[in-house]
């Protein structure tokens, strides 16, 4: 595929740049619990379901108040959507890692790509302090180069700058990265900046993955190292 060019943080060097939520952690069930929080705040009870509402609660938050208003025939309330969506977000630092987990074999498929000698890092339109949070008390914060959120940057996914931040903050250079994610945004982020998407199929809408066409499809973290040898090349000892 044709690359596009970036000014870049190290030339050749090879990064996977990976999405967070949906992609590395199945973080659905704190995110609608806090979503839940500002639905009882209104007097309605809990509108969201775990499990049932995953796929939405991963596009964030005023996704879910969005479908939850939507369920009171209040679609079109962004007013109120404006309201709460900062209580939401209080709601979920308060309780960030209660059911969150992350995918079988993530970390493992992090560390051997870093010991093959590829950087990695995390760009997410989380917040940067709450993914910095989720991340800590994870314990794996640290296995990653850089790691920039929603309001890190001026811009966020699907703009490509934010990504290219990422790979340059990790040390990398971004014509030779690739991206893995779970949703059209992360495929379109990684087209945007002419680099190849991996889109897991493990997540709410790994069903949906297929017909977006990237470069490849993730559905166990184990293949992951092959696949970044497959799309960006050995990378360096």
């Amino acid at each position: 595929m044709a690359v596009r060019k970036s000014a870049c943080g190290g030339f050749g060097v090879k990064t996977v740049v990976f999405d967070l939520d949906g992609t590395l952690a199945d973080t659905s069930g704190d995110l609608i619990a806090a979503a839940n929080v500002c639905f009882r705040a209104m007097g309605e009870g809990d509108l969201l379901t775990p499990g049932a509402d995953a796929g939405v609660a991963l596009r964030g938050g005023r996704a879910m108040l969005r479908l939850g208003m939507s369920r009171l025939g209040r679609l079109e309330d962004d007013a109120e959507i404006d309201v709460y969506y900062p209580r939401l977000l209080e709601a979920y630092a308060l309780a960030i890692n209660t059911h969150t987990v992350l995918y079988p074999g993530a970390m493992d498929a992090v560390e051997q790509l870093r010991k093959d000698g590829y950087r990695v890092a995390i760009c997410t339109n989380k917040p940067e302090g709450l993914a910095h949070e989720l991340l800590t008390r994870l314990g794996v914060r640290d296995a990653f180069g850089a790691m920039l959120g929603a309001d890190t940057l001026a811009v966020r996914k699907p703009d490509p700058e934010h990504l290219f931040e990422t790979v340059r903050r990790a040390g990398g250079d971004p014509s030779q990265s690739m991206l893995v994610g779970d949703s059209d945004t992360d495929h379109n982020t990684a087209r945007a900046a002419g680099v190849p998407s991996v889109l897991v199929t493990f997540g709410p809408a790994g069903g949906d993955m297929a017909a977006l066409k990237p470069e490849a499809l993730l559905e166990r973290y184990e293949d992951l190292p092959a696949i970044a040898e497959r799309l960006l090349g050995r990378a360096a000892p």
